[in-house]
């Protein structure tokens, strides 16, 4: 359990697109020092929300505070911008600057760049100098966009799909690069499609599905939260006994029952017991397998 205070705090924060509530009723809490990652099916709101922390679209109800100060304040916007790194999910570059120049450009403007971060980037990403950032690939421009965020000596980055385009290679440089900068104290929240990725870096989940959080925790909990439970019977599986317990998915097969649950795994179990199970086992899950059962759908 994180003690920390929460670099980004979010209280039923809302944003309306046309017709549609994308983000409808927000609760989030990144404590200070974490590595979270934000995650939902496309749609979901995640990007609304980023732009929302960034003072790149207002919220239409609310709060939102980063730092301890409002997301929604002109003045204070920018003072949250000052201490954060930004890689966004399109990345856009002056399109007739070389890579270097567009790294020297960007240097100028942050006194705290930080040139070991720079320097490592560039040897772990191979990114070649002298192309123009127009005319780089998909995984090329989030390289060059991560280089940018990671250098300029942030005190939190917020990264919506950071590893866009990259190749295994390149990710899992990404992933070490994350963890080094946790170490050194900043906060990270990024969002992803890649569940993997999430679970090996991260320490905090939110899983955000129609514009509200249903999941928002540290990962150790969730996954102490939610176990998988198979069960032995001697005949055919009771199925109406899981009822009403916190079961999510049940797959029967023959005289086996797979369960997911969610909350009281022991009062599933002894329930099974009571009902003459000749066998109960218990296995962890992946954050894939909570994603799904939270979430739903296809990932």
């Amino acid at each position: 359990m994180h003690s920390e205070p929460a670099v980004i705090s979010a209280e039923g924060l809302r944003k309306r697109l046309g017709s549609i509530d994308a983000v409808a009723g927000l609760d989030l809490a990144v404590p200070q020092g974490s590595i979270c990652g934000f995650l939902g099916r496309n749609g979901a709101g995640k990007t609304t929300t980023i732009k929302m922390l960034m003072g790149m679209t207002r919220p239409d109800g609310g709060e939102g505070r980063i730092f301890g100060e409002p997301i929604d304040h002109e003045v204070a916007s920018v003072r949250i911008r000052q201490k954060t790194g930004f890689v966004a999910e399109v990345k856009e570059f002056y399109p007739f600057f070389t890579v270097q120049q567009m790294i020297d450009f960007t240097r100028a403007f942050y006194p705290q760049w930080r040139n070991d971060w720079e320097r490592r980037c560039l040897r772990e990403y191979e990114l070649p100098l002298e192309r123009k950032a127009g005319k780089l690939s998909k995984g090329m421009g989030s390289k060059l966009a991560l280089l940018l965020a990671f250098s300029r000596g942030a005190e939190l980055l917020i990264l919506d799909e950071p590893t866009d385009g990259l190749d295994p290679i390149a990710i899992e440089a990404f992933l070490q690069h994350v963890v080094a900068l946790a170490g050194e104290g900043q906060t990270i929240f990024f969002s992803s499609h890649q569940l993997q990725e999430v679970e090996q870096v991260c320490d905090r989940v939110c899983l955000i599905d129609r514009g509200k959080a249903v999941l928002e925790t540290d990962l150790d909990e969730a996954k102490t939260r939610f176990r998988k439970v198979s069960i032995t019977f001697p005949d055919a599986v009771p199925e109406r006994l899981f009822e009403g317990t916190g079961v999510g998915r049940l797959k029967v097969r023959g005289r086996s029952a797979s369960l997911l649950v969610n909350g009281d795994v022991e009062a599933v179990a002894a329930r099974a017991r009571q009902a003459g199970a000749t066998e109960v086992d218990f296995a962890p899950v992946s954050l894939k397998e909570i994603f799904l059962e939270t979430v739903g759908g296809e990932q």
